[in-house]
């Protein structure tokens, strides 16, 4: 069933990490090579995707402070999982099912499309092109673009304002409690998927307007026209 907006909708902005591509793969290998640098212990996967979500700095920092490594230690980690993974992006990561149907659905509703990630632009882009998926996005906005990242509402705003939409005509597509918090905060009405990472907390919990197991389901949301 249609969900009711509070403004027609003119565009979307979508996350890229848990939304789009399944990167948790890649993660895992960059942190894991970070750590054979600073001669630490590898972590697992199931560990890396609790601290998905907000930011490269945030990931190396989280990482470090699991494995009790002292905070000196960040500016080398930093280098080194930079370094690491410029060399493996996109190896281990897969489109996750649903998502070609679902871009289609909203561009065939008329919406332009964003995607607005805490990862670093430089990866972003390069992993939206490997994987076939940049050519429906009007724009491409990293964790470095704005001076603050999601859950801050300013990356959303600055995106609707690249976009020429206003924040409430603009529907946000995540995976977290990161971006369900950034949209409230930018009053844009948001729809999460139940397949993504949310730092391994149970997503329905998460204060959202509607939750998708595909983002193929996204067209039966939309308004008719």
């Amino acid at each position: 069933m249609p969900l009711a907006f509070r403004a027609p909708l003119h565009a979307a902005i979508i996350d890229l990490d848990g939304t789009l591509v399944d990167t948790l793969g890649d993660f895992t290998a960059a942190l894991n090579a970070m750590l054979d640098v600073l001669d630490l212990p590898a972590v697992d996967a199931q560990t890396v995707g609790r601290f998905i979500g907000k930011g490269s700095e945030h990931l190396i920092q989280a990482t470090l402070a699991h494995l009790g490594a002292p905070a000196s230690l960040y500016p080398q980690g930093w280098d080194a999982y930079q370094s690491a993974y410029r060399e493996l992006n996109g190896r281990w990561a897969r489109v996750y099912p649903g998502v070609e149907e679902g871009l289609r659905a909203l561009q065939a509703a008329g919406l332009r499309l964003a995607c607005l990630t805490n990862k670093p632009g430089e990866f972003a882009r390069a992993l939206l092109r490997q994987k076939g998926l940049a050519h429906a996005f009007d724009c491409v906005f990293g964790g470095d673009a704005f001076e603050r990242k999601k859950p801050d509402p300013l990356p959303l705003l600055k995106t609707c304002e690249a976009l020429s939409t206003a924040p409430a005509a603009t529907l946000v597509v995540g995976d977290s409690r990161n971006d369900a918090a950034a949209a409230r905060a930018a009053h844009c009405p948001v729809v999460l998927v139940t397949y993504g990472y949310n730092h391994g907390e149970p997503v329905r919990a998460v204060d959202a307007d509607a939750f998708v197991d595909s983002l193929a389901e996204l067209g039966a949301l939309l308004p008719r026209r």
